[in-house]
């Protein structure tokens, strides 16, 4: 099964994407269709001692639909991949939480997201994480390398989410684990709409139903799928939102490589 069923051209939606959060990377305060920063972190339930412990610099830019860190426990010594990394607070978290012995690789394909996170670890003093540029669908990660991969409101922005989880497949180990937020809808997406790139970007017309949603990462090979909702992420957000029009909410999802 593959996403990329509508006209939509994959390179003017990677660009849009890119110029959607190059703008949260350099201008986080101009105001988005969804909630940024320590006020988006409060909403998706970080413990306040891990946001308060990062510079300012760090959280001004988080974006997300969920709390990966809240689908299951990073443990020290494990191997951690992050899709779509952004200002690096995900990662940043994680390689904290699997220090001592542990590592991170926060992967992004949006240039100013990277520079940020790279600057974002040097002044947060954390050395187990590394950020690379690349796309879900082709991870700069070696097979079987990781733990755990984690996302926060990524999978959805892939236009071929088949292609995408089957990379986060490939880099699991045996047994590994994936812990990835996101979101899902209660009302499809008209076809026709699917061609809109503004409702991409919107995070919407990459929104699957929990059903759709729970096949195509079992369809990957996982195993013990489960989708857990979450909450709004969109209402009240400074710019307007059609999410509510479809019934969008926060997720997680969780699964296993065997």
């Amino acid at each position: 099964m593959t996403e990329l069923s509508t006209p939509v051209n994959v390179e003017s939606l990677r660009g849009a994407i890119r110029a959607e959060y190059a703008a949260v990377a350099e201008h986080p305060d101009q105001g988005f269709h969804f909630h940024t920063g320590e006020r988006l972190a409060a909403i998706l339930g970080y413990p306040e001692e891990w946001i308060a412990a990062l510079p300012p610099t760090v959280i001004e830019s988080m974006a997300g639909t969920g709390n990966p860190f809240a689908l299951g426990d990073l443990r020290a010594g494990e191997r951690v991949v992050d899709c779509g990394s952004g200002a690096g607070v995900d990662s940043l978290i994680a390689a904290r939480l699997v220090a001592p012995g542990g590592w991170v690789i926060g992967v992004d394909m949006t240039p100013e997201m990277l520079a940020k996170a790279r600057r974002n670890a040097e002044l947060a003093g954390v050395q187990n994480v590394e950020f690379r540029e690349g796309v879900l669908e082709a991870l700069p990660v070696p097979d079987g390398w990781a733990d755990v991969v984690i996302s926060n409101g990524v999978l959805n922005l892939v236009p071929d989410k088949a292609v995408a989880l089957a990379e986060i497949f490939r880099v699991l180990r045996p047994r590994g684990r994936i812990q990835l937020a996101d979101i899902v809808l209660d009302r499809p997406v008209p076809a026709g709409s699917k061609a809109d790139v503004s409702l991409w970007t919107g995070c919407i017309a990459g929104g699957l139903l929990e059903d759709e949603l729970v096949s195509l990462v079992e369809g990957a090979g996982f195993r013990d799928v489960d989708v857990r909702r979450g909450v709004d992420v969109f209402g009240g957000a400074p710019q307007h939102s059609d999410a509510a029009a479809f019934g969008t909410i926060g997720a997680g999802i969780v699964g296993r490589k065997p």
